[in-house]
């Protein structure tokens, strides 16, 4: 904020205002969500860019778009406007009463094991929450939390995950390991490969599919036959591990996959799995959830945690 700009004179009033409109991107949504006309919020926004010297918003044909200095502003603001409601006016959320919703991002392989028992606690409760699920594309979420994008993203997040554990408790992101699963080998029934034990050298010599949330052909698994001096050829690379399934249960393709994604693709009764070579020492898959520390006492927030806890069969154990 520049130096010039008075904070005592500040109406919160016009945060508010700003933070509607970044999260709507566009005035008309923004003025419904806040019950108020289109010109309250267009004479709002004119204060707050007088006050802070920055245009913040330029209007679109399809909305309006933040400036670099509005997309820095963004978080912080909508932090201190959560926790300010949260001090002055706390209240607990009873998703039987109350309504709610949410905004998860997930791998399709993820949303299968998870999606049914939470939709099953859901109607057992009658509760009035909704849950919309976005398709995971990165194995780094930090910046769709930090922006308030999403309210849980659950997945592998090797980078997130460093990070949380360098900053300690001076992270803005909490996690909680939700479940771990072991790699193997997967095939369709009859594959020259299927019987015995899987070599090394049978392993390279096979067509690959490879799984990537990116797209990439390069992942762990080529990673691991780098060190060893090896490689394999992919020769296809999706991101939705049912498309993968349908290919490797049609192909003599070979994929890679965790076990308790095998669910995801549809065609468990057509694939054999096969451990991975005894060379190939791999992890296995950690599934977190992670959300931003803005909502570490949200009733509703805290609620839709257990709820994704309880899914994976475990209580909630705080959010290290």
């Amino acid at each position: 904020m520049p130096a010039s700009v008075n904070f005592r004179h500040l109406d919160l009033n016009l945060l508010r205002v700003f933070d509607a409109v970044m999260h709507e991107r566009n005035l008309t949504r923004a003025a419904e969500n806040l019950s108020l006309s289109q010109s309250a919020v267009s004479h709002a926004l004119k204060r707050l860019r007088t006050m802070l010297g920055d245009e913040l918003l330029t209007r679109t044909a399809f909305g309006v778009v933040p400036t670099p200095k509005a997309e820095a502003l963004w978080p912080s603001v909508r932090t201190a406007l959560a926790q300010l409601e949260q001090a002055i006016a706390p209240a607990g959320f009873d998703p039987r009463t109350d309504t709610a919703n949410f905004l998860m991002v997930m791998a399709d392989a993820t949303a299968v094991i998870l999606l049914p028992p939470m939709v099953a606690r859901l109607e057992a409760l009658g509760a009035l929450a909704n849950l919309q699920v976005l398709p995971l594309t990165t194995r780094d979420p930090r910046k769709l939390l930090e922006n308030n994008e999403v309210d849980v993203a659950i997945g592998y997040f090797p980078a997130a995950v460093m990070a949380i554990l360098r900053q300690g408790l001076d992270s803005p992101l909490r996690r909680e390991r939700l479940y771990e699963s072991e790699y193997q080998c997967v095939m369709r029934v009859g594959h020259p490969l299927a019987e015995g034990e899987l070599t090394l050298d049978g392993f390279c010599a096979a067509q690959h599919l490879s799984v990537s949330l990116s797209g990439r052909a390069h992942g762990p698994i080529d990673a691991a036959l780098a060190a060893l001096g090896r490689q394999r050829r992919v020769m296809l690379a999706v991101n939705q591990f049912f498309t993968a399934g349908q290919v490797v249960a049609d192909s003599d393709l070979l994929t890679v996959l965790p076990t308790s994604f095998m669910r995801a693709t549809g065609h468990t009764e057509r694939l054999v799995t096969r451990p991975l070579p005894a060379e190939l020492q791999m992890s296995g898959l950690q599934v977190e959830l992670l959300w931003h520390s803005r909502h570490d006492d949200q009733p509703a927030h805290k609620w839709l945690r257990q709820l994704v806890l309880e899914a994976c069969g475990r209580h909630p154990a705080g959010g290290g």
